[in-house]
């Protein structure tokens, strides 16, 4: 089997998929993805653009580096592991801002690295944000005030996960949850540790393998005044929160207690 059969393979048992799955993802049959993953035919270059797209691999390491033998983060370094990040200009030349709609926040997963899509989008200029691309993200939930529905996250491109700053805020569009609005903790071994401002929401893990673009927080952009009434709903949760730890603390000491008069 070739180089390129072996990573698709690889790539497809790792996301735990079926041969079917990935086959019903790409619009061609399963046999006919069998024969790519058993090295018996090769596909096209309008196919191949969609596998890569798919795996969110690039072209160039599909068919010439074995992945298998790389650690996913490693993998993750490697400046030309996207198929590319379109840049939109203005008439002048000038770098613009891309504004990537509410309503068609996901869509950004199946778009991100299409030229076309990536002009089709509304753009702005700030003129005060240079050095770097930009791009705005729409925010969602309650997770990171004040930031909620409406409003957007400006976010200038980070390259790689070693460029992540322990405390900031970063936009990580990813494989299973999108775009999310996180501030980053820690990094482990083959994950990203990040967490909500809003202290209702636990920390979580990022596997790096789910992580398909970073943006560092640049700037915000809120359509509507943020009104201290808003707040209550995140103190409404919080209150809920100490609520949930008391009742663990208090069902602790019972079960202590309980212990000793049984001994």
């Amino acid at each position: 089997m070739s180089i390129f059969s072996n990573n698709i393979r690889f790539l497809r048992a790792g996301r735990k998929l079926s041969q079917q799955n990935v086959a019903d993802e790409l619009t061609i049959s399963r046999v006919r993805y069998s024969k790519y993953e058993n090295g018996i035919s090769e596909p096209p270059i309008e196919l191949l653009v969609k596998i890569s797209k798919y795996f969110h691999v690039s072209i160039d390491l599909l068919v010439s580096v074995d992945i298998q033998k790389y650690p996913v983060d490693e993998m993750l370094k490697l400046p030309d592991n996207r198929i590319v990040l379109p840049v939109a200009v203005d008439d002048l030349g000038n770098d613009t801002i891309e504004i990537i709609p509410q309503k068609a926040s996901m869509g950004y997963l199946e778009g991100y690295s299409d030229v076309e899509y990536i002009e089709s989008l509304q753009r702005i200029a700030l003129p005060f944000l240079t050095n770097g691309k930009y791009r705005a993200f729409p925010a969602d939930g309650d997770s990171m005030p004040p930031f909620r529905n409406g409003s957007y996250i400006v976010g200038k491109y980070v390259e790689g996960i070693d460029e992540l700053k322990p405390g900031k805020t970063y936009v990580f569009v990813t494989l299973n949850d999108g775009i999310t609005y996180k501030r980053f903790k820690e990094r482990k071994r083959n994950a990203i540790c990040v967490s909500a401002d809003n202290s209702f929401y636990e920390p979580y893990d990022i596997p790096f393998a789910e992580i398909v673009e970073i943006w560092q927080y640049a700037s915000g952009i809120f359509p509507e005044d943020f009104e201290p009434g808003d707040y209550e709903s995140y103190n409404f949760k919080e209150m809920f929160r100490e609520l949930k730890k008391d009742i663990k603390e208090l069902d602790r000491k019972v079960s202590v207690r309980r212990r000793k008069s049984q001994s």
